[in-house]
């Protein structure tokens, strides 16, 4: 079926257009405010020991402390499901727009506040509570955030710029890892352990929550998403609670999203995340030289988003999957076996791998079109959000259990989920989807061979 021909039911799709001014500021507000909400989340990983010290009492025991640190960490993972399902839900029902500017608030306004909290010195257990508060509220913003940015572009940007727009949206949201990673360093490198535990490591969380708030502000300038008005003015908005309804019609691409969601949250949470740690625990590389090589890894990762959402449009999604997540397979046995090396190819070897980590953007590209529009945000969001609760909250400790025994561990599970990857693009669902409109081809129909 060609995108020129006649739709079963004697409608023609709508004539193609190219992306114009208003698309521009939408991906541009989009994507700054991922970029800014997603900074808000993970700057607390990068200052992690300092905030153990802070936060908990000065006699307990170091890895106890550590524990119980991360332990708060994971607790925005475990709020992601229930944040998506709540403000998927309401998206669903009112509308795109106003559940995207409350996720964002929802972040900067916690990030902000642990930014001034006092500390266990102060006030006593309630500094733990409250910053426990705190990271649940994230873990709910993030997990309304990242599935209603992708769908409210998906909704927004021309056919043939679909896979472009949520590209460049994917790029913006892993720029906030990159900005949280020159941020720490800066603070690192511009003041002395003391002044950081003093007082400098409150600096990132008051620039987060500030510059978030203003991201709040900005989002009132973009526009409902034609698909959600074109819904509500045919009354075809959600009458039922739209997690029954995907549940009930919609189990294999919940699925199927939930195990691409698996292979992003290895790429995302090993090769970005937990490799630093890696290189000064086990190869004993510098944490300055770790963190500078990370910040490489995560620059090359924001372009590997962009180059996958170009490519998705011109060769297919399925053709880029098979590349890219083939690609990661051998680039992280390539990086993890030449471990330590030397700085230069360290830095060669981690930014080669964080390219091809920019796959995970056809996660996405797959997963907005896997469901209708009535409960796109609703099912998107469940799938995707179960499944990083799930995953992204076990792969760390996986790893500690398995580097134990094999400091091979990271590049054997990142390649692993990677040839995970590669059969699920087999699948028709990588290819072929619901259309973003009612009465225009189906996503991907037209380049089913690929």
């Amino acid at each position: 079926m060609t995108p020129e021909a006649t739709l079963p039911d004697g409608a023609q799709p709508a004539p193609a257009r190219t992306l114009d001014s208003s698309d521009y500021k939408t991906l541009a507000l989009s994507a700054l405010g991922g970029t800014l909400e997603f900074y808000d989340f993970v700057i607390y990983v990068f200052f992690a020991t300092v905030l153990g010290a802070l936060f908990f009492p000065v006699d307990m025991p170091d890895w106890l402390r550590q524990l119980q640190t991360f332990g708060i960490f994971a607790a925005g993972y475990l709020a992601r499901p229930v944040g998506g399902i709540v403000i998927a839900h309401f998206g669903d029902i009112f509308g795109r727009k106003r559940m995207f500017t409350l996720s964002i608030f929802l972040m900067a306004a916690p990030t902000l506040v642990i930014g001034l909290l006092p500390t266990y010195a102060s006030i006593g257990v309630a500094a733990p509570l409250l910053l426990l508060l705190m990271r649940v509220l994230q873990g709910a913003a993030i997990g309304g955030e990242m599935p209603g940015a992708w769908v409210f572009v998906g909704e927004h940007v021309p056919a043939k710029r679909y896979g472009f727009g949520i590209g460049m949206l994917t790029s913006g949201i892993t720029g906030g890892i990159l900005l949280g990673s020159l941020i720490a360093v800066a603070i690192n490198r511009h003041y002395s352990p003391d002044q950081v535990s003093d007082f400098a490591w409150r600096i990132p969380f008051v620039l987060g929550g500030v510059f978030g708030l203003v991201s709040v502000y900005l989002r009132r300038f973009l526009h409902e998403t034609p698909v959600f008005k074109e819904l509500a003015g045919r009354r075809s908005v959600a009458r039922e609670l739209p997690l029954r309804t995907v549940l009930r019609e919609h189990r294999l691409a919940c699925v199927y999203v939930a195990l691409l969601t698996w292979v992003l949250s290895a790429a995302i949470v090993v090769v970005v995340l937990y490799t630093p740690t890696y290189l000064q625990k086990v190869h004993h590389i510098p944490a300055a030289l770790s963190l500078e090589a990370n910040a490489l890894a995560t620059l090359t990762l924001t372009l590997g988003c962009m180059l996958a959402g170009w490519a998705s449009d011109r060769v297919g999604t399925r053709t880029v999957m098979l590349v890219g997540w083939g690609g990661l397979f051998a680039t992280a046995y390539l990086f993890y076996t030449g471990l330590p090396g030397t700085p230069a190819t360290l830095f060669w070897h981690y930014g080669l791998v964080g390219l091809f980590v920019g796959t995970i953007a056809t996660v996405p590209i797959a997963g907005v079109r896997a469901f209708p529009a009535p409960v796109r945000f609703t099912g998107l969001s469940f799938a995707y959000n179960m499944s990083y609760a799930v995953f992204g909250g076990l792969t760390p400790v996986i790893l500690t259990l398995w580097l134990q025994h094999d400091t091979m561990a990271p590049a054997h599970y990142v390649a692993v989920l990677a040839a995970l990857g590669i059969l699920l693009a087999f699948l028709p669902l990588a290819v072929r989807g619901h259309a973003m409109r009612d009465g225009a081809a189906p996503a991907g129909r037209a380049t089913m061979s690929r």
